[in-house]
């Protein structure tokens, strides 16, 4: 349940981010991270 929540958190960095205009390998990096955390949270539950 953690994994979602962290997963959720990341994905509003990810948005956080774009709207800052960062560079895109960071948000691709935290992109890819809160996918995977959202994943391996639901596949746990």
């Amino acid at each position: 349940m953690a994994l979602i929540f962290v997963g959720l958190f990341m994905a509003g960095g990810v948005y956080s981010f774009w709207k800052q205009k960062l560079p895109k390998g960071v948000i691709a990096v935290l992109a890819i991270g809160s996918v995977l955390c959202l994943a391996s949270g639901i596949m746990r539950l």
